[in-house]
């Protein structure tokens, strides 16, 4: 992997993440999927916001998350992610290049407005997505900078990607390059609900090599092969991808490669507070320890360091340093 300018590209829904808190009645009441990600058109997006408590405000999106991990722990990374040209996605656009993060494509000027999603979060620390989709959904193949995927080690996509159709060609074309340039390909299954509506789909990117690395928590991997007995979904997994990176919560993750599959502690924590972006950030610390040389158990610690990072407090994205906890730790 020589020749290189970015460690990851990461391509993603840019949107802005609305977070608050509430109990289970609230859900019960706005009849909200507890744990999944719903799309919302705008009616329901401004209903929404009205109804639902105080609420922090950040760029977010999943993609954009684990770009933010990988740079606060010192690494080179690019972003692809379709915003409008008003308020919020300026806001967005602001945040993602002051934490140091290359992003640069063309914001829409007319017709949607930037993507946002209402968060809430349960006291048991699980959160809820009602999202907007907006602007976001107009990425497509002409925003993909084959220079960038061509300069980078790992390019890596969201699943949610493929709510939005023209974003599955943009992704085959960013995966095409990558692969002309002998670089990798990553994603990320996203949530139970995303593969439910994509499981065909998302077998197929990683049985044709399309996908060189998926990164997927326990649930989200049980629902892919439509089981209920987590060791058979990972042989599975191990037949169609050369490299898996699985979340289990306070479990821990594992490892699985076309030999064998190894597991690693979850890091210690004080306080379970919001999981929102645990897994996006699992991904930015493992994708990092790999671009920089780390043995694939070093890149499952770095993971398990940032996930346990953004869970402690609300709000996606890690607070503190992850270059510094991970010297803390030895890496």
């Amino acid at each position: 992997m020589s020749d290189t300018k970015y460690d990851v590209l990461a391509i993603g829904n840019a949107i802005v993440d609305i977070i608050a808190k509430c109990d289970g009645a609230f859900l019960a009441e706005q009849d909200i999927a507890k744990g999944g990600m719903t799309l919302i058109d705008m009616a329901r997006a401004e209903q929404l916001y009205s109804d639902m408590g105080p609420a922090v405000e950040t760029s977010g999106g999943s993609a954009g998350n684990t770009a933010a991990g990988i740079a606060s722990f010192g690494g080179k990374v690019a972003y692809i992610g379709k915003v409008a040209d008003d308020h919020l996605g300026k806001v967005f656009t602001h945040d993602i290049k002051a934490i140091g993060v290359d992003y640069d494509t063309l914001p829409l000027e007319s017709g949607e407005t930037t993507a946002r999603s209402m968060i809430l979060v349960t006291p048991d620390g699980e959160r809820s997505m009602n999202t907007y989709l907006g602007a976001c959904g107009k990425l497509s193949s002409k925003d993909i900078d084959a220079d960038k995927v061509a300069q980078s080690k790992i390019t890596y996509f969201e699943g949610y990607l493929w709510d939005p159709a023209d974003a599955k060609d943009a992704i085959r074309e960013a995966a095409r390059v990558a692969h002309e340039n002998d670089r990798l390909v990553a994603m990320t299954l996203s949530d139970a609900f995303c593969v439910d509506r994509y499981r065909d789909e998302f077998l197929e990117l990683m049985r044709s090599d399309t996908v060189d690395i998926c990164f997927a928590n326990d649930g989200e991997l049980k629902s892919l092969y439509q089981t209920s007995d987590l060791q058979t979904a990972i042989a599975c997994i191990r037949d169609d991808c050369n490299l898996s990176a699985i979340t289990m919560g306070a479990e821990g993750s594992m490892i699985v490669t076309r030999e064998k599959t190894g597991q690693i502690d979850a890091q210690p924590i004080d306080e379970l507070v919001d999981t929102t972006g645990a897994g996006d950030l699992y991904a930015a610390g493992f994708l990092f320890g790999m671009t920089n040389g780390k043995e694939l158990g070093e890149c499952a610690i770095l993971g398990g360091i940032a996930a346990s990072e953004v869970i402690q407090h609300i709000g996606p994205r890690p607070q503190t340093s992850l270059k510094e906890l991970a010297q803390q730790s030895g890496l």
